[in-house]
């Protein structure tokens, strides 16, 4: 028995009339008639009595009617989420972030307008260290990371800047070059400690820039750890400036560095060659996301500086 069949006798038990029956299916009369008689015979039961002028359901034709009809309904509701998820509008996605996207808005906004448009995906999100999120992208286990550059990219994974941002100091608020309020030059950090971030590109810059090799006292990972270190006096830190927008520490103040602005961005990286419509849905998001446009989840009028004081 296959899924014409229940239909065929759906149709003949809701019509009781099989020529009326065989037009509605584009079938001819006696190939109806055929289809009904092997349904009966696979069930070993009569499911209609039938005469020259009527046609009724038997208690096993009711019986088995009801079963039928879920049994179609629950085909259809079949058929139609798989069309759907076959164009990405069900199925879920998996994104991984390193804490600063989160603190420079993009995994919010990249979220939100995602649920706004595809609110029967589901999206779950979880932070992870640098290191791991790419790896995690080959295996499939995440489906977009959100990362703060430089990450090094292997040849199947693709990547899209979300936003761009600048480098700061964070400085314990008693040291000396925390007293005064002008820009730092990279200079007058050669023979400071520091505690590093994951990433460590502006104070590889800082360096470079300073002309010295950074005397590294502590990498503890998140940027809240960083800061958190730089408040205890273990050292200085070249962070996001974004940082200085959404977290005020107690003995922490933030001061720019001199010279032409040394960039931080947040990219997405993506697999080259996704097939899952859900997961390309969203890749679709982020290419269309303008980098330019951001700053810290705002138009970029709205520019950010670090404080020339600690608030």
């Amino acid at each position: 028995m296959d899924i014409r069949h229940l239909r065929s006798f759906v149709t003949v038990a809701e019509n009781l009339h099989f020529s009326r029956s065989a037009e509605q299916l584009g079938l001819s009369p006696p190939t109806l008639t055929a289809q009904i008689q092997e349904v009966e015979r696979l069930l070993q039961a009569r499911l209609f009595n039938r005469t020259k002028r009527s046609v009724s359901l038997t208690p096993a034709g009711e019986a088995f009617l009801t079963e039928a009809r879920a049994t179609l309904e629950q085909l259809d509701r079949a058929i139609h989420v798989g069309r759907r998820a076959g164009r990405g509008q069900v199925g879920r996605v998996e994104i991984g972030y390193v804490g600063s996207a989160a603190f420079f808005g993009v995994l919010q906004d990249q979220v939100q307008r995602f649920r706004n448009q595809w609110p029967d995906v589901m999206v779950n999100t979880k932070e992870f260290p640098t290191d791991q999120l790419t790896p995690l992208l080959e295996e499939g286990r995440i489906d977009v990371a959100l990362v703060r550059t430089p990450v090094l990219l292997p040849p199947s994974i693709s990547s899209h800047i979300l936003a761009r941002d600048r480098f700061c100091l964070a400085l314990p608020a008693d040291h000396i070059l925390a007293q005064t309020p002008s820009d730092i030059h990279p200079r007058a950090l050669a023979n400071e400690s520091f505690v590093v971030p994951e990433q460590a590109l502006g104070l590889r810059e800082v360096g470079k820039r300073g002309r010295f090799n950074p005397h590294i006292v502590s990498a503890p990972g998140t940027l809240v750890a960083v800061l958190t270190q730089v408040a205890l006096g273990v050292g200085v830190a070249v962070i996001p400036s974004i940082l200085t927008q959404i977290i005020q520490l107690p003995n922490v103040v933030y001061r720019q560095i001199a010279g032409p602005a040394i960039t931080s961005e947040v990219e997405a990286l993506f697999r080259r060659h996704e097939r899952l419509p859900t997961v390309r849905n969203l890749i679709g998001q982020i290419l269309e996301t303008d980098a330019s446009l951001w700053k810290a989840g705002f138009p970029q009028s709205m520019q950010i500086n670090c404080p020339k004081q600690n608030a």
